[in-house]
């Protein structure tokens, strides 16, 4: 098969086609034959070398694919092959050829194509884990979301918006904060022009918001805790803009906040077989009747995988990129 591997860290020219043995799914495992595979950011740190893979998982890059299952490992009930899925893997995505944990497949639902798909997984997983479960958004609170024209914010801007929330958000241009709105949020500040603290204090009449979804990382964090309503929950998923922060301890007890986060990519596969029950029974009706739907800036062949780095490195998107077969 063809895959595509990182050559040496470096910029998205390592990324190079090569030839690979078609992998063996092994006792609890599919073979998937893929349809297109998800870009997502830490396909961009592992080309980098400041991401490795978890032990065990593929040195291909790519964590989430769409495609026909060709082969059943040993084990596996509930799928059969030919059946069109989406899955979330640990890694080997960039290829003609994917092996995923059975736990981690999703059907694609009714109504939408096998490529749109491949821009489910690592996204929903990580918007569901880290909004409803650790954030526990409910109807009727508020949400911000940073990085809203990001596949993780038009996702997480969506449900949401769907499941009865009041959405805000920030992006870098004026087109994609009109973007933002669009998909449901209620304002969204460009934060090369405007402090969302202020924004959003004015618009919630001082209150704040009872979640915060960043990915942005230590810059962000004190005016995060800032814009908290009392019991409010900042969730953290990256750390783009640093690691190190200053933290108000008593800020912290006065509002009573909480601060939590999580990494998707090393959880066990029971707890990420966990999140794929509840979005079969949440998120998938949604999807079905396209309430809800991912997003997708643009296809690119796999060969072509530098041309997608380079497009993810440059932020001109909005939504994501999916590698074709």
């Amino acid at each position: 098969m063809i895959a595509i591997e990182i050559r040496e860290p470096g910029e998205p020219e390592v990324l190079v086609p090569v030839d690979r043995p078609k992998p063996v799914p092994a006792a609890g495992e599919v073979l998937i034959r893929v349809a297109a595979a998800g870009v997502n950011r830490p396909d961009v740190f592992q080309r980098r070398g400041r991401y490795a893979p978890p032990p065990g998982a593929s040195d291909i890059p790519g964590l989430e694919v769409s495609g026909t299952i060709e082969v059943l490992g040993p084990g596996v009930s509930g799928v059969a092959a030919g059946d069109v899925m989406c899955a979330l893997v640990a890694g080997g995505g960039y290829a003609e050829y994917c092996v995923a944990p059975a736990p981690q497949c999703l059907p694609v639902p009714r109504g939408m194509d096998v490529i749109t798909a491949a821009a489910i997984p690592e996204t929903f997983f990580t918007v569901w884990s880290n909004v409803f479960q650790r954030g526990r958004l409910r109807s009727g609170e508020s949400l911000l979301v940073h990085g809203g024209s990001s596949g993780i914010g038009t996702t997480a801007i969506q449900l949401a918006k769907a499941r009865g929330a009041r959405v805000f958000a920030t992006a870098g241009t004026p087109e994609k904060c009109a973007a933002c709105e669009r998909l449901g949020a209620e304002r969204c500040v460009d934060y090369r022009s405007g402090d969302f603290v202020t924004v959003i204090r004015e618009l919630t009449a001082g209150r704040g918001v009872d979640v915060v979804l960043d990915m942005v990382g230590a810059e962000y964090f004190a005016r995060n805790l800032d814009v908290l309503a009392v019991e409010g929950r900042l969730v953290e998923i990256a750390t783009l803009h640093g690691v190190k922060a200053e933290l108000n301890i008593q800020a912290v007890m006065a509002r009573r906040l909480t601060i939590t986060g999580s990494t998707l990519r090393p959880r066990p596969i029971a707890d990420k077989a966990s999140i794929a029950v509840e979005l079969r029974q949440h998120v998938w009706p949604l999807l079905e009747s396209k309430t809800v739907t991912p997003i997708v800036h643009a296809t690119i062949p796999l060969r072509d995988a530098a041309a997608a780095h380079r497009m993810m490195e440059s932020s001109v998107h909005t939504g994501k990129l999916l590698l074709t077969i």
